[in-house]
């Protein structure tokens, strides 16, 4: 099965405390790690885990910082094709997980997105069977939606499915036919870590679930695993779901 994701990605700074300073005051991170994240960084891998292989259609800065999120995202297994914007830095950001799990995070530049006229591979996406997409110009996402399966989180397009997530509570979809209906969140296995990434490994399981043919019940159902699975760890990728 072919994936891909077609977006953005950050080179994000995480530190574990027990809660997010109030103005003014100071905290001591119990431990801190940095990593490449961001939505469409996040997807990526989640779909290696659970598809094998993922190419990853984004754009980067021309500077040490996009050089260490490609190869760490080389080092997780996705194939990274990336448009390099001379004279701009790659995305940064900072993230809080506190004790409850819960991460606020804060940007530190501008969002970088693959444009239709970057030398990427786009013909590849007509022969993809699934591809997420979190950032792009109106023209790259015209090139996803020649895949069989696009999820995106871009409302600009008309979908047959439209899927509202409520964390804890599940969520509900309405489908263009007019069908509708819920499903509850998986349970999580283990302990409450870390909220990060659950939403982006959510949506690359439903981008494979119906990009296997699934339907939508049994679709939405996997990725409530997946978003489960990933709550579990520190950071996004320390727990995903993998189906190899």
């Amino acid at each position: 099965m072919r994936t891909a994701v077609v977006g953005h990605v950050e080179f994000v700074e995480f530190a574990s405390v027990e809660r997010v300073p109030a103005p003014g005051e100071i905290v001591t991170a119990r431990r801190d790690w940095s990593e490449p994240a961001g939505g469409g960084a996040v997807a990526a891998v989640q779909l290696v885990r659970l598809a094998g292989q993922c190419t990853f259609y984004t754009a980067l800065g021309d500077d040490e910082i996009g050089e260490r999120a490609r190869a760490g995202l080389e080092r997780l297994g996705v194939r990274v094709e990336a448009a390099i914007r001379e004279g701009e830095p790659t995305r940064r950001a900072f993230t809080f997980v506190d004790d409850a799990g819960e991460r606020t995070i804060t940007v530190i530049g501008a969002r970088l997105q693959p444009e239709r006229d970057d030398p990427l591979p786009w013909d590849e996406l007509r022969d993809t069977d699934a591809v997420y997409f979190t950032a792009g110009g109106p023209d790259a996402l015209r090139a996803a939606r020649e895949a069989r399966v696009l999820v995106a989180t871009a409302r600009v397009i008309e979908p047959r499915f439209v899927v509202t997530t409520d964390g804890a509570h599940g969520g509900h979809w309405v489908g263009a036919e007019g069908r509708s209906g819920e499903w509850a969140a998986a349970p999580v296995p283990g302990p409450v870590a870390d909220a990060y990434g659950c939403g982006d490994s959510f949506a690359a399981g439903l981008a494979y679930a119906l990009g296997e043919g699934q339907e939508i019940d049994d679709a939405l159902e996997l990725a409530a695993r997946c978003g489960a699975e990933c709550l579990a760890g520190h950071g996004p990728y320390q727990r995903q779901l993998t189906l190899r």
